[in-house]
């Protein structure tokens, strides 16, 4: 008989539940990749919760696939391309996003940020150490990337940004979200805060440096394989301008400031 939950664990269960399946309309299969469970006990769940389940309203369901979509630049699509440039990776036939143990809702925001620009559902698996992959098999895609600039092995490579992205200051915010939310910090200095931007790939860091200074803000030289932010008014600025969607960083950034 399965053990009774407490008020607290069915409320987190429910909440969860209803992101995933109802708002977010993920396929039972994926829910169950990313919560760590079988199909089986996700069904069971949505049955002790009174969640009703819905296939036909699922993107995957009868295994319909939409055709994938190159999208027109623009903000989102420079926000992808920091994401890559952080934590993505690029093979012949997959474009992978991984992420961190403790990052479950900007799994669940990478892979519907990839859904919408390229018009077709962006899988999650869990590895055994628990880190996430957010995934699409698309050689179409892979393609794209590629002649976009993207390379399997960024460093090895030293990767620079596509130049398009100079081209206007939304698409440069757009991008310094996506790095920040992937290769960046947020911490507390003896004096003062920081945010850093870090990366492997110096002329990558130099773009990003050009990018900060061009949006105003006084970064550091890169040093280290780091830039860094350390002005008051340019890390404040940085959070309410680029708006940073990994909540990891937001939480840190409110507790930190009512230091």
């Amino acid at each position: 008989m399965a053990r009774r939950w407490t008020d607290a664990e069915e409320q987190q269960y429910r909440e969860e539940l209803l992101e995933l399946y109802v708002r977010q309309n993920m396929t039972i299969g994926e829910i169950a990749k990313i919560i760590g469970v079988n199909q089986g006990s996700v069904f069971k769940r949505m049955n002790r919760l009174g969640i009703a389940s819905h296939p036909e309203l699922k993107p995957t369901y009868l295994n319909t696939l939409k055709e994938i979509r190159i999208p027109d630049y623009n903000e989102k699509v420079a926000e992808f391309f920091g994401i890559m440039l952080g934590d993505g990776h690029v093979s012949h036939f997959q474009t992978r996003v991984t992420l961190g143990t403790k990052e479950l809702s900007y799994v669940v925001y990478v892979a519907r940020l990839m859904g919408i620009l390229f018009k077709t559902p962006a899988s999650i698996s869990v590895r055994a150490d628990g880190y996430r992959d957010v995934y699409i098999g698309s050689v179409r895609l892979t393609a794209w990337l590629t002649q976009e600039g993207l390379v399997s092995n960024k460093v090895a490579c030293q990767v620079d940004v596509p130049p398009w992205l100079f081209g206007r200051a939304e698409f440069m915010r757009g991008f310094l979200r996506g790095f920040f939310d992937t290769d960046g910090s947020f911490y507390l200095l003896r004096f003062g805060r920081q945010i850093s931007f870090t990366n492997h790939s110096l002329p990558l860091l130099h773009s990003l440096r050009k990018m900060l200074i061009a949006l105003d803000y006084r970064p550091s030289e890169v040093s280290a394989s780091r830039v860094y932010l350390t002005r008051k008014g340019d890390i404040d600025r940085f959070f309410s301008e680029v708006r940073p969607a990994n909540a990891k960083h937001l939480r840190r950034f409110k507790n930190l400031t009512r230091r």
